[in-house]
């Protein structure tokens, strides 16, 4: 019989997003060995292309009673700020059954707790984690504010402040004339806004994520360049732990996997637990404009038009929308290129755009039915998946749950809703 080697690492971390590579860092600070898996190079997909917002501001989940009505007309428009590809509805079906399921109010308020828990303890453990590795200077700490064009839509938003509010969201209300002081280049309609002081952003998420991977590095943790084929759990006398099958032509046994592969997330639990999850691709979309990095001086979110405006070092970039249309189907760039006249209404003297290839960005963010992430534990398994769009906003504080469970500590906050086991 041939013994089968061992990784010299005490954990294996898949996938090298900006969720892995905290859950390497956090780990490895445990006085771990670590290794981190990837089958591309470092800080790819959401990761390198998100709208650098970190939104603790944003604890209410995407299945909420009031978007029960706006469904039929939201989703007739291909454009819009949420949409199927018609050639994915059929797949699309049982997440979406389970996800009109989460619409009660009893579950959309179960689900905020969650959403909130991890908002309210991620900036002041990304605190933490910039004072080690010294990237504050890719930080912005300013705030970030929502605008509206129409007095109706503010005055609707301002019923889900209540339940913001509850979950302890700090925001200030602003009129027009107050909006457009603080921020002149936006439209003189400007009816009012919400400025959030509690949020920051980056001014680059791909250095940002590069950096902490560079730290995990230097700090001796080990990288691969390699897919993942096969994961299998054996335990036996002679070795426990789980064999990882990749593309490097070998095979090797590690006793403790972490699994931060996003998207990709639900064929490897089935692989390695036997569960089905429901768990399916949010695609977002980005705009990148170069050379206006100075238009305004925070993330701006419209409130009737749902997309982000975030000043950045080498430009603004528009973000924003939802497309259901899975991992394999080619990206709709005609929804990044949309972006364009929303920010031209908000900001009027933008300089005219011949939109490039290589400014139009898609990702896939891991999204399950109750907009609350997979962060559990089973026999040396651990998970770290399905944040939505809020994987730039929760990494950190993911990271110190997972270093939690795998250390055995008490975790910072109630994990429950996070279980693997509610599906």
């Amino acid at each position: 019989m041939i013994k089968m080697p061992v990784e010299k690492s005490d954990v294996t971390v898949i996938g090298a997003g900006i969720i892995g590579i905290c859950c390497a860092i956090f780990l490895q600070e445990q006085g771990f060995k670590v290794t981190l898996v990837d089958r591309d190079p470092p800080v790819m997909g959401a990761s390198k292309g998100n709208a650098g917002h970190f939104a603790t501001e944003q604890v209410l989940p995407l299945a909420s009673p009031q978007l029960l009505w706006q469904l039929p007309s939201i989703l007739l428009n291909p454009l819009g700020p949420v949409a199927i590809q018609w050639r994915y509805i059929f797949k699309i079906m049982p997440w979406w059954l389970r996800f009109l399921r989460q619409m009660s109010k009893r579950k959309y308020q179960q689900n905020s707790q969650g959403i909130a828990a991890l908002n309210n303890n991620a900036l002041v453990i990304y605190q933490e984690l910039l004072s080690r590795t010294g990237l504050k200077g890719l930080i912005r700490s300013q705030g970030s504010m929502l605008v509206f064009e129409t007095q109706r839509a503010y005055l609707s938003y301002l019923k889900q402040l209540e339940v913001m509010q509850a979950h302890g969201v700090q925001y200030e209300l602003m009129s027009g004339a107050q909006v457009l002081k603080s921020e002149p280049a936006l439209n003189t309609n400007i009816k009012a806004g919400i400025f959030f002081s509690d949020t920051w952003h980056t001014i680059n998420p791909s250095q940002f994520a590069t950096q902490l991977f560079n730290y995990f590095r230097r700090a001796g943790g080990q990288f691969k360049h390699a897919e993942v084929l096969e994961l299998t759990r054996k335990h036996n006398d002679r070795q426990q732990g789980i064999k990882i099958k990749t593309t490097m032509g070998k095979s090797w046994w590690v006793p403790r996997v972490v699994l931060a592969t996003g998207a990709w997330s639900k064929p490897w639990v089935y692989q390695l637990t036997g569960k089905k999850i429901p768990l399916d691709t949010e695609r977002g979309y980005h705009l990148h404009l170069q050379g206006l990095q100075n238009v305004i001086s925070i993330p701006i979110t419209s409130g009737e038009r749902k997309f982000i405006m975030t000043p950045m070092s080498e430009g603004l970039r528009l973000a924003g929308t939802v497309e259901f249309a899975g991992l394999s189907l080619p990206p709709n760039m005609r929804r990044a290129k949309m972006l364009l006249p929303h920010a031209q209404a908000l900001l009027p003297g933008l300089p005219e755009q011949k939109i490039s290839a290589s400014q139009c960005w898609m990702g896939c963010r891991p999204s399950l039915p109750d907009s609350l992430p997979i962060i559990d534990e089973d026999e040396g398994v651990y998970f770290a998946f399905g944040h939505q769009h809020l994987g730039l906003t929760q990494a950190a504080i993911t990271a110190l749950l997972v270093s939690q469970l795998v250390t055995r500590q008490r975790s910072e906050i109630d994990l429950s809703p996070y279980r693997l086991s509610r599906f």
